[in-house]
């Protein structure tokens, strides 16, 4: 019986080393958007790709900003191992001046928290080219 006792806890010990080193990892193509110079009211979404390089599925669970001018939109389903995601950003371009904002990304990847930057400037629009 201590035998049997004995390899159970080996078995299961093992088991739980197997299943802590699953783990997802979020390895992102970039991790500072640049938007330029850009005129007011353009065009003021971004993305963000990302690839899940880990061995078990990515699950994002949010994706905050730092202003209110800035608003990201987060996969809704997890990323398998391999598989690729995107995290789109939308920028208030109708806010003349410099952009410099942080996107926070937390998942359950082994770095759970993942800070991300858009940058640039929102000009006015030349109304004297013809």
């Amino acid at each position: 019986m201590k035998k049997f006792i004995a390899i159970a806890i080996f078995v299961a010990a093992g088991i739980g080393t197997v299943m802590a080193q699953e783990k997802a990892k979020i390895e992102f193509k970039t991790e500072t958007i640049e938007y330029g110079e850009i005129e007011k009211g353009s065009d003021g979404v971004r993305v963000f790709e990302f690839t899940n390089t880990g061995n078990a599925p990515l699950v994002i669970a949010n994706v905050t900003s730092s202003c209110g001018c800035t608003i990201p939109k987060k996969p809704e389903e997890p990323i398998k191992p391999g598989e690729t995601g995107e995290i789109q950003v939308k920028y208030n371009t109708n806010l003349v001046g410099p952009i410099r904002k942080t996107i926070t990304v937390y998942s359950n990847a082994e770095e759970s928290t993942k800070s991300l930057k858009i940058k640039g400037r929102v000009i006015e629009k030349d109304n004297n080219s013809l």
